[in-house]
């Protein structure tokens, strides 16, 4: 099906791949694709569309592609950015972002490329690279609509006929110098900005621990209630409270003061000799009388039972033993960065993530990272390193950009002075006074990293 077949090269390739993700294309034809076009990792089907128009275009043939922007900025887009770096010679990319051009609700990219012939190579040098992405702040300009916006000089923020502002970047794509590293917009003023934080800046958020997502059950409505106290038989055994994206809130979790919002999770696991395993149930008979109750259909997910797993075990449990520890907790998509340190032990729902502190004797570095992360200089740091936002202007706050977040050297003064701070906003919130800190904490962060005025763009 993917054989390669002798084709006369095209001058001109205008394509509008399709957009498929691995769940939707299957497994198997998915690994087909991979092998054939050398991807690793998720494929979604325009990649390999993507890689094999190299291989029709003519050398010094033009391409003009539209695509979604994701392999831009996504760990699974890595093989694809190192392929389209050796293979074109990438004229310009346009991140069209949130302008809601179209009725599908990809976020569309533009491509406009030359074949080469020399694929050893990467082709990064002098690439222009456009982005315009929606905003609250006020306009400087006008224009029809988003794509005449786009002929507005560098950061200006343009406000179009229905009503939207969108600021408008201009300027070189910038890999970090590694072939499958992210590609974002490179300007004088944001690559001065972020050599200032990376003077300043100490170690990154993977220096506390490893960032995990949440337990994903692939069974919720067994093991995540908010009635376990009305189920025949009363609540049973290894019940444990679930912090989800409904308890996001800054410092500290939003938790539903009555009981019956509140959920919680049936916890099948525990920690012997060091390793995580399942439970033995029989030391649990209201659980396990629950569990039985739900047998066949637990016992439909098979993949469970094909990895050597018990039935009644969670798909991805996480490690029991650090529930009780202190965590950073956020959640992954929000317009703001919405971060909280958990200290009742509370398990992490699968649409948020979470870290504790791997490394004995520095646990502060968790109230750091939570002062940094809820910063106003975080979303400005974000954008310019990353700027992987989905519509109105909702950032995605995953692993691969959250373990890059800056943190300024503990032993500093004003560092000190930001870790007692937090903790007080931490014990106060929610209260007028930890709003009136916070704004005090914002001011201390961008100072830490060489930014005494805050300088928003």
């Amino acid at each position: 099906m993917f054989a390669q077949v002798q084709q006369e090269p095209f001058h001109l390739v205008i394509a509008n791949p399709p957009y498929v993700r691995t769940q939707i294309l299957g497994a198997t034809q998915a690994q087909e694709l991979a092998l054939s076009f050398g991807l690793t990792g998720r494929v979604d089907l325009y990649y390999p569309f993507l890689l094999g128009i190299s291989q029709v275009l003519a050398d010094g043939g033009v391409t003009g592609v539209i695509t979604s922007n994701r392999f831009m900025t996504t760990k699974s887009g890595q093989a694809v950015r190192r392929a389209l770096l050796s293979r074109f010679e990438i004229v310009h990319t346009w991140d069209l972002g949130d302008t809601k051009l179209f009725d599908a609700a990809v976020l569309p990219a533009v491509l406009l490329a030359k074949g080469t012939s020399d694929s050893k190579h990467p082709h990064t040098a002098g690439i222009a690279f456009s982005t315009i992405y929606e905003t609250k702040d006020p306009s400087q300009e006008a224009a029809a609509d988003a794509l005449a916006a786009l002929d507005v000089k560098d950061n200006t923020v343009v406000a179009i006929a229905d009503g939207r502002h969108f600021r408008v970047r201009h300027g070189t794509l910038d890999n970090g110098g590694e072939p499958e590293g992210l590609w974002r917009v490179a300007t004088g003023a944001t690559d001065t900005w972020l050599a200032t934080v990376e003077a300043n800046t100490w170690e990154a958020f993977r220096r506390i621990g490893k960032i995990r997502v949440g337990v994903k059950s692939t069974a919720d409505k067994v093991f995540i209630r908010n009635d376990w106290a009305d189920i025949p038989g009363g609540r049973p055994e290894l019940l444990r409270p679930l912090l989800t994206r409904h308890c996001a809130r800054r410092f500290l979790a939003d938790i539903p003061a009555k009981a019956k919002h509140i959920k919680e999770i049936l916890y099948p696991h525990e920690i012997v000799n060091g390793r995580r395993c399942a439970v033995d149930l029989s030391f649990y008979p209201k659980a396990k009388h629950y569990l039985e109750q739900h047998r066949e259909t637990l016992e439909a997910r098979t993949y469970v039972i094909e990895a050597g797993r018990n039935w009644f075990e969670i798909w991805v449990p996480q490690d029991p033993s650090a529930w009780p520890m202190p965590k950073l907790v956020f959640p992954d998509i929000s317009d703001k960065p919405i971060f909280w340190i958990d200290t009742d032990g509370g398990v992490v729902n699968g649409e948020c993530y979470w870290v504790c502190c791997e490394n004995e004797g520095e646990e502060d570095l968790l109230w750091l990272a939570l002062a940094v992360a809820n910063s106003t200089f975080i979303e400005t740091f974000y954008d310019h390193k990353f700027n992987n936002k989905l519509y109105a202007g909702r950032r995605r706050f995953i692993t691969q950009y959250v373990e890059q977040f800056p943190l300024p050297d503990p032993a500093r003064v004003e560092t000190q002075a930001i870790i007692s701070l937090v903790k007080q906003i931490h014990a106060a919130t929610p209260s007028r006074e930890a709003d009136t800190l916070a704004a005090k904490l914002d001011e201390l962060v961008w100072g830490v990293f060489g930014l005494g005025e805050k300088v928003a763009r």
